[in-house]
């Protein structure tokens, strides 16, 4: 029985190191195998085979990992302050280097993309910020950090109406400016064709004449040549003299 008992024991003991030895890695991870504390080589995916005490292994994930960026405080380049959020997208493609080279690669990669959120905003007007969106996705793509949200106080969003509304305003006076000339322009190129031929000045009152017919009004309008009434004030001053 002594022997029996022995003979269990010691089948216990190497299924106990055959189950401490054993590891099955999915398709998306991968063990770093340290030897006596050193590196000795990735294993996975599948199943392979560690020497108990001897051996140990670190699991990294390689699938792509989404993080949300904690708001930043960004003062833009024209000194107007901001909080702005942003998503971060990535994923080990190294693990020996993620696990050797970087105490905490997570939190390493999030520190990165804040310090890079306002680096990259802090170069940009606020105008920028908010229409320009692409421009700074791109400026900032090699960490692959997107901004989701910028944050403005109330103060600011008054104050940024107020200057939209005044461009507004700008915009509708340069539009109607420019109609004015648009119209004199048309006008004095109809009368530079309509100077030379009298008769043709004569049709073009005889039909605003009947356009007023037209519209079955009241008013009578009496065309007066201007040319008589120049000649009528110089007799007169003429006569003054």
């Amino acid at each position: 029985m002594f022997s029996a008992a022995i003979i269990v024991a010691l089948v216990i003991l190497v299924l106990a190191i055959l189950y401490s030895a054993i590891r099955i890695l999915r398709e998306y991870e991968r063990g770093v195998v340290f030897t006596l504390g050193r590196y000795t080589g990735t294993k996975g995916p599948g199943f392979f085979l560690l020497v108990p005490f001897v051996q140990q292994m670190v699991r990294v994930d390689l699938r792509v990992v989404v993080d949300e960026v904690p708001p930043q405080d960004v003062i833009s380049r024209d000194n107007v302050s901001v909080k702005v959020n942003a998503v971060l997208y990535f994923r080990v493609v190294d693990p020996e280097r993620a696990v050797i080279q970087v105490s905490n690669y997570l939190a390493a990669t999030s520190q990165l993309a804040q310090t890079t959120l306002r680096w990259v905003l802090g170069k940009h007007d606020l105008d920028e910020m908010l229409a320009e969106r692409d421009k700074l996705n791109t400026d900032i793509q090699d960490s692959t950090v997107e901004i989701k949200r910028i944050d403005l106080d109330e103060s600011m969003i008054r104050a940024i109406a107020r200057q939209a509304e005044a461009e507004r305003a700008r915009r509708a006076k340069i539009i109607n400016a420019e109609g004015e000339q648009q119209a004199a322009q048309k006008l004095l190129d109809a009368a530079r064709i309509l100077a030379p031929v009298p008769q043709a000045m004569q049709l073009r009152y005889l039909a605003t004449l009947f356009d007023i017919a037209g519209e079955r009004s009241s008013t009578i309008v009496f065309p007066f040549p201007l040319d008589l009434i120049q000649t009528l004030f110089g007799r007169a001053a003429a006569s003054t003299s």
